[in-house]
């Protein structure tokens, strides 16, 4: 039975709903619909389903895309109703002929439903009962013939014996195997006897015409016997003189002069040495604007306008691809398919996971179809556009990431405000925490460090060397504890001293590892961090998209909360090493939903920069 059913546009303007349901939702499946899925651009995939206390809904829908409405229906996810989706489609063209812009009420459309919701129970239930009908004839042919096979495999066994069998053995042993399930009689041993019975009869054949190697070998020996004689001595014996000796390594016995421990101040000084490293480091590139984008796009244009031949890939990938459609009123799902294959190709190269690039061009094609194409306009372009839209939704935060602003608002509670960083093994979360201690230190911000990363051996020591360059506070117990608890003392002490943001290093953990999962859980239900920043490798690829949902569904169902912690935010690393292949910030935040807060890009203090959504598009569709 259906929960709810109504039709709004894409502005938000319910224009009608089904006042013979009037059931009261629990919870809020529409809104949450509309804010995760249709524009997270997830609208391609077949359904939705919405869990609320009491109560588990799945939530179908289609488009019109020329008139810019959303149909959809509401109903319980444990009744499985097959004539939802031929429902929707019949109430979109049903109500597109009486649809018109002006209007604000259709109550007129209460008795059209009527009549289109009987029909497509009539259609479900004739499909329900042509299955029931089919399925029973089909399994009763099926067992008939298993039984007279299997019978008749065993007459002709006892009949002829292993004679009605071909040179491979099939027959017998089918047909033997046929008989011992119809009966309920175990036949392993029979089934391997009767096949080491084939096996011995092809042995045995295969014998018969069998080769002799050892005439062989005494007719080689009588007539050319001296010959390979004389070529395996000259084999097996190596000139003496062509011997190759191997020469005696000279070491350098001298004592090497510089010092080789370089964590330690060089001239025993500690904070004057402090002093110069912070000094030459200069400005944060977080507070400084980037404008890739428009160089970019200048240079593509003088390129274009000095060219008087210029190649494909200067003009761009789909400039060439096709035509403009004349005379088409409507864009259909086949003609969008090849500028969508290669839009998804284009997306691939760029290191984008295939799983996401799949989902973002069903998406765009769901808001495309029955589109009607403006004149003088290529399918590629108006594709390419529509991808950019999307794109820019999807990498744009929706919600504000102003850490600064939220450290102001923890200080006024007398609170510190807490950072945990967490990702995989290798991916510079130490460092990249120290990059973030440096920004905050210049814009005057007190900053502590939690090592709380109690298993990898060197972790304590290596962010203890980041504290002391940097002239901050750092707490830590040392190795073999219990990260949870080092994370709440170092906050209860943060707290005491006046430090106002924490940063807590954590150990790095693959997304698999469960005892480790489990110690992050904790750590997070016991702190309750401001922030919970992952942070990734722009290198991956696929693998972006399997981190981050285990990470998440792990964080999930190992937490004791009914309300669990997941991931607040990434910190994308080693941005400078991709070149163009910008594809994992757009995996990461498609399959999270997270912003990317922070990128790093370098290996000093300052490397640490805001995310370019206007370049990271480009790159993409470049």
């Amino acid at each position: 039975m259906l929960e709810q059913l109504l039709i709004f546009t894409r502005g938000g303007l319910i224009l009608w709903t089904c006042k013979e349901l009037g059931n009261a939702l629990k919870g809020s499946p529409i809104d949450t619909l509309i804010r995760s899925c249709l524009l997270e651009e997830r609208s391609g995939a077949a359904s939705y389903n919405y869990d609320a206390p009491g109560a588990a809904y799945t939530l179908k829908w289609t488009f019109h895309n020329d008139l810019g409405l959303v149909f959809v229906a509401v109903y319980q996810r444990i009744l499985h109703l097959l004539y939802v989706d031929d429902l929707l489609a019949m109430m979109k063209h049903s109500f597109s002929e009486i649809y018109d812009p002006k209007r604000r009420v259709y109550n007129d459309f209460d008795e059209t439903f009527r009549q289109i919701r009987m029909e497509a129970e009539a259609r479900a239930e004739e499909l329900k009962k042509s299955k029931q009908v089919n399925k029973p004839i089909s399994n009763v042919k099926k067992q008939g013939q298993a039984q007279n096979a299997g019978f008749e495999g065993g007459s002709k066994k006892s009949e002829g014996g292993l004679a009605n069998c071909d040179g491979d053995g099939d027959y017998v042993k089918g047909h033997k195997l046929g008989y011992g399930v119809a009966n309920g009689i175990d036949v392993e041993v029979e089934e391997s006897r009767v096949a080491g019975v084939v096996i011995g009869k092809e042995n045995t054949s295969s014998n018969i015409g069998a080769f002799d190697v050892t005439k062989l070998q005494k007719k080689l020996k009588s007539k050319g016997g001296k010959k390979t004689d004389t070529v395996i001595d000259k084999g097996s014996k190596p000139d003496p003189k062509k011997k190759i000796t191997k020469k005696n390594r000279v070491w350098d016995d001298s004592p090497q002069e510089s010092k080789l421990d370089f964590t330690d101040p060089v001239h025993g000084n500690g904070n004057e040495d402090i002093q110069v490293v912070a000094a030459d480091h200069g400005e944060s590139m977080m507070d400084t604007e980037e404008i890739v984008s428009s160089d970019s796009e200048t240079e593509e244009d003088e390129e274009v306008v000095k060219g008087s031949k210029p190649d494909a890939k200067k003009k761009g990938w789909f400039s060439t691809m096709f035509q403009s459609i004349a005379g088409k009123a409507n864009l259909e799902k086949e003609d969008l398919e090849p500028a969508l294959k290669a839009l998804k190709d284009r997306l691939m190269t760029k290191n984008v996971a295939e799983e996401i690039a799949e989902k973002l061009c069903e998406s765009v094609s769901m808001s495309l179809e029955g589109k009607k194409l403006a004149s003088f306009t290529r399918i590629s372009s108006t594709v390419q556009g529509a991808m950019e839209e999307a794109l820019v939704r999807i990498l744009t935060p929706r919600r504000s990431i102003d850490i600064l602003r939220d450290v102001h608002a923890a200080k006024e509670q007398n609170k510190p405000y807490v950072v945990v960083f967490v990702g995989v093994n290798g991916v510079g979360k130490s460092t990249n925490l120290a990059k973030v201690a440096y920004w905050l230190l210049q814009h005057k911000v007190s900053v502590m460090m939690a090592a709380c990363d109690t298993f990898r051996s060197g972790a304590v020591e290596q962010l203890r060397t980041h504290a002391r360059r940097l002239q901050i506070p750092i707490f830590e117990k040392g190795y073999e504890k219990d990260p949870a608890i080092v994370a709440k003392e170092a906050i209860q002490e943060a707290t005491r001293n006046g430090s106002e943001v924490v940063l807590v290093d954590t150990a790095g953990r693959m997304q698999d590892n469960e005892p480790l999962m489990r110690a992050l859980s904790k750590l997070i239900y016991l702190n309750n961090p401001d922030l919970v920043l992952f942070v990734g490798e722009a290198l991956v690829g696929n693998d972006a998209v399997d981190q981050l949902s285990k990470f998440n569904q792990k964080l999930a169902d190992l937490s004791t909360s009914p309300n669990a912690r997941l991931i607040d935010g990434i910190l994308l690393t080693k941005f400078d090493t991709i070149d163009d292949k910008v594809g994992a910030a757009l995996s990461m935040v498609y399959i999270s939903g997270a912003p990317v807060m922070f990128v790093g890009c370098g290996q000093s203090y300052t490397d640490l920069k805001k995310l370019n959504v206007k370049s990271i598009v480009k790159t993409l569709l470049k």
